[in-house]
């Protein structure tokens, strides 16, 4: 298509090629001759087809085990606890961990370390925490303990344990994170791998140690107490009991039912994902503790691992969950099988006043599609997953280095040859999606992809602009500080009066944990962990109370200046993304250079924006965007010039126009300015359209009186 479109271009046409193109018009050559000019087109578009060889070399996956050469000379046992939710199988696991004279804990969630640690701690077994975000040790001096619990990213494979616990290893299927559960399984230096999980990934595990040479025990284990399914639906939330669980597969229907809830006089406690760690943990307090009237539970298929809950009765308000496809499409599918037998799992819990658990669900018509799924077993788990690692990267960069981060990535996936029978390269959208934004950022190779591997909530569009002045300032070799830090987040902090003020504070949340998390791989960089990890407990406290008033929240986006929060919808931004990076239909490898006479052109812009600077080319005084975007096609300059103008808009006090006040005052010459901040204000739900109307009408009688 490229070459077609360079030959058609007439006017910049190199005078062999059309001379070539003339004399075939006049039968005088074959159209064969035309290949030589097609190689070199295509050599430059595509640039590793020079290195193809070495770059196959590189990126061959076949085998992983033997990445890890310190834990193939080691003699490892492999037990595997099988067995479902609430069958006991962690907890032998764990016993095995506490007795041993050294071990290390790996869990997918922070949850689950956390809960280890203190585990430890009331046994006085010294452990250390250590989590993305997190270092606590267990002694006073600094000195690391024998026992560790970290989430699976932070396994530590140069020490040597005496025993190890991989937990929830069906997770190494996912297709984001799976690769952490791979390079754990393969990698860790211990006597005895304990992995538990699912029974579906029994073959799985068998068969990649057999690669390693190692023999595998299984364990099985058998649900502990008896889970029962109602012959019918709930109907009505006039029928919940104390101890119900109902669970939502979105916000929306966890605002609808808590507030339908309230109406009815009942208390509930309310999780979902995005929730701070310590508030999850505040909430099932609340719902655990007898002597607290809250006795109903709403919450999202977050309550299907990480947290210990007493639930008595677990009540699917849907079976069907709203999922967000590659185009940006929202599909509606059925939940999976193992999603379904996670989260019923929860139902009753072995030595509570719950021991018998019950299911069921809102709507009389799911109850049966509900049943099909529970009687079903999970599908065997087939492929684990892998991750390309920095060294890999930095060898095709040296191969390819005016390669873009998203290129490198892109070719590798291309070239990749992984034995499939047992392995799969995991997604790699998150990766990209940062590369994508950092690309005309000045950062070092280890840099960028350390920055790539941050844990991003791409759904919080305050979070990716953080995310993108974070690393600016990195660039610029300026110290990233709590002072810097508080002149974007807005501290100190306000309980929330609304659910966007809410939203708004789970998003400086996260921006906190992406600090922290930068801080222990740049820590001359952020330097001020302390305050910044006192400030998000503070922090914590507001989201806690906001959540326990979630309900008199809810009200609150009845009136005027909310009511757009009804129709709140979490994926809007990443919905924008996937639907803008499927329409730019860019090159994904280095453009061809382009012919004499119009190297260096750039389109005019078009619009209200024309002549306008980028608002962090203002802040900061740096033409980087230009720089790093020289080898592009002017169409995807432009394209990237007008996404990151999106993106930065929705930072926190920057940009033209930002404060109602303001706007009032401008002149008449900035009419076409402040309807674009009107109608960003009623896309963002700040304002009504009714608002709006009114506002125009003011601006238009200050101005006639001026």
């Amino acid at each position: 298509g490229s070459f077609r479109r360079f030959c058609m271009d007439v006017k910049h046409l190199p005078t062999d090629l059309h001379v070539l193109f003339s004399d075939i018009l006049q039968g005088v050559v074959h159209n064969h001759d035309i290949f030589p000019y097609f190689l070199t087109h295509a050599k430059k578009v595509f640039p590793h087809l020079d290195c193809i060889d070495e770059l196959k070399l590189i990126s061959d996956l076949t085998d992983p085990s033997n990445w890890y050469p310190e834990a193939r000379a080691m003699n490892r046992k492999i037990v595997f606890h099988a067995g479902p939710t609430n069958s006991g199988k962690t907890y032998h696991a764990l016993e095995r961990f506490m007795t041993a004279k050294s071990g290390i804990y790996c869990g997918p969630l922070k949850l689950l370390a956390v809960e280890v640690f203190n585990k430890c701690k009331a046994r006085d077994v010294p452990c250390d925490l250590v989590t993305g975000e997190e270092r606590r040790m267990c002694s006073e001096e600094g000195i690391p303990s024998d026992h560790v619990a970290c989430t699976v990213e932070m396994s530590n494979l140069a020490q040597k344990y005496e025993v190890a616990v991989i937990d929830e290893i069906q997770v190494i299927k996912d297709f984001q994170r799976g690769w952490a559960w791979t390079r754990a399984l393969l990698g860790i230096q211990a006597e005895e791998i304990h992995v538990c999980g699912e029974g579906a990934a029994i073959d799985l595990i068998i068969e990649m140690m057999i690669s390693t040479g190692e023999e595998v025990e299984v364990r099985q284990y058998k649900r502990l107490t008896k889970l029962t399914i109602e012959d019918d639906g709930l109907r009505t939330l006039e029928n919940t009991q104390p101890g119900d669980c109902i669970v939502c597969f979105n916000k929306n229907d966890i605002y609808s039912v808590s507030r339908n809830l309230e109406k009815l006089g009942k208390e509930v406690a309310v999780i979902y994902g995005s929730l701070p760690p310590n508030t999850k943990l505040a909430m099932a307090n609340k719902f655990n503790d007898p002597e607290d009237p809250c006795k109903i539970l709403v919450a999202t298929d977050a309550v299907g691992m990480g947290l210990n809950l007493n639930i008595r009765r677990v009540i699917f308000y849907s079976i069907n969950k709203i999922q967000l496809m590659e185009n940006g499409e929202k599909q509606v599918d059925l939940i999976s099988v193992s999603q379904a037998l996670q989260i019923a799992g929860r139902a009753g819990r072995f030595g509570t006043q719950w021991e018998n658990g019950y299911v069921t669900t809102f709507k009389p018509e799911e109850l049966k599609p509900l049943k099909d799924l529970l009687a079903q077993s999970p599908e065997s788990i087939l492929q684990a997953g892998l991750h390309p690692t920095f060294d890999q990267l930095e060898m095709y960069a040296y191969h390819l280095p005016n390669a873009t981060l998203t290129n490198l990535v892109d070719i590798f996936i291309s070239l990749s040859t992984l034995d499939t029978s047992m392995y799969t390269l995991c997604h790699l959208d998150d990766f990209k999606y940062l590369a994508d934004m950092l690309e005309h950022i000045r950062l070092p190779l280890k840099a960028k992809y350390t920055f790539c591997c941050a844990p991003i909530n791409r759904k919080m569009p305050f979070v990716n602009t953080m995310f993108l002045k974070m690393a600016r300032q990195f660039s610029t070799g300026d110290l990233v500080s709590f002072d810097w830090l508080c002149t974007h987040i807005g501290w100190p902090f306000s309980p929330p009066e609304t659910i966007l003020d809410l939203v708004h504070l789970e998003a400086i949340h996260d921006v906190f944990d992406i600090y922290l998390w930068l801080s222990y791989r740049f820590s001359d960089m952020f330097p001020d962990v302390v305050i910044v990890r006192e400030v998000q407990n503070e922090l914590d406290s507001v989201i806690n109370e906001g959540v326990l008033n979630i309900v008199e929240l809810l009200k609150e986006r009845e009136t005027d200046f909310s009511s757009k929060t009804n129709e709140f919808d979490e994926d809007s931004f990443e919905m924008k993304s996937r639907k803008t990076a499927k329409l730019k239909n860019k090159w994904t490898h280095n453009t061809e250079e382009k012919p004499e006479g119009t190297k260096g052109k750039k389109k005019k812009p078009k619009g209200p924006d024309a002549g306008r600077k980028d608002e962090f080319q203002v802040k900061e005084g740096r033409n980087t965007r230009q720089n790093n975007a020289s080898h592009l096609p002017a169409d995807d300059v432009e394209s990237m010039e007008q996404s990151n103008q999106r993106l930065s808009s929705y930072a926190d006090g920057e940009g033209e126009g930002t404060d109602l006040s303001s706007m009032l005052n401008k002149n008449t010459n900035k009419k076409k300015a402040k309807t674009q901040m009107l109608d960003r204000l009623i896309a963002d739900g700040i304002i009504t359209p009714a608002m709006a109307k009114k506002l125009k009408r003011e601006i238009q009688e200050i101005n006639k009186d001026s």
